[in-house]
């Protein structure tokens, strides 16, 4: 007998072995089918396992890796910063000297009345004259206030230029805002006319900013 008639004979005997099959009776089932049966069922195991077990285990895997990135960027963010720790607490204690600094040339709530005075002999001491000095209601800010002050000064322009640096060497802060500077219609002498906003600055006492937080406390507790 030829070899592929041979082949066929087998392929022919196999086929046969899985007709008529009776699946109440498994045990009656030819070799082939048997085998065959207990790949596809070892098949369908590895499926569902890995459908109701391996796929879970697989999404928590991903999400502990993504969780052990974000540690590991945070340690080296932390160590970054405890390398730098030195460095951080000495740009701190600079920046509160020179805050310190700025402080001090704020003057307090008592020194105010003082600076200005100041202010008006600087422009008297220039042979200027004051047509109006009228402060303005004080606007008040985070941890300090700002004190605007309506002037109005007659003299000449060296003489304002000369004020104007006056009052930039003054030990508090003190700012020339709104300039303005206008012939003197009222007189014939050449004269000029400076109408400016001043601004001086003072720091707000431990009492008033402990008011001014218990004020923003309430309107916050109203709005709710």
């Amino acid at each position: 007998m030829k070899p592929s008639s041979l082949s066929s004979l087998k392929l022919s005997s196999v086929l046969d072995d899985f007709r008529n099959l009776n699946p109440k009776d498994v045990g009656a089932w030819p070799l082939a089918p048997r085998i065959a049966a207990l790949v596809g069922l070892f098949v369908l195991i590895l499926f569902i396992g890995w459908w109701v077990w391996w796929s879970e285990q697989l999404s928590t895997l991903e999400l502990k890796r993504q969780e052990e990135l974000k540690l590991r960027d945070e340690y080296v963010a932390k160590k970054s910063q405890a390398v730098n720790l030195d460095l951080y607490v000495q740009q701190l204690n600079e920046i509160d000297r020179s805050f310190g600094a700025l402080l001090k040339q704020l003057p307090s709530k008592a020194e105010v009345e003082s600076l200005l005075v100041e202010i008006n002999q600087s422009g008297m001491g220039r042979g200027l004259q004051f047509e109006l000095f009228k402060p303005r209601q004080e606007v008040v800010m985070d941890f300090y206030a700002e004190l605007p002050i309506d002037v109005r000064l007659t003299g000449n322009y060296h003489d304002f230029g000369a004020f104007a640096g006056d009052i930039g060497k003054l030990s508090r802060i003190v700012t020339l805002n709104n300039l303005a500077i206008v012939p003197n219609s009222q007189a014939k002498d050449g004269s000029l006319v400076m109408n400016a906003v001043t601004k001086t600055f003072r720091y707000l006492d431990e009492e008033e900013i402990a008011a001014k937080k218990k004020a923003a406390a309430a309107a916050k507790g109203k709005k709710k």
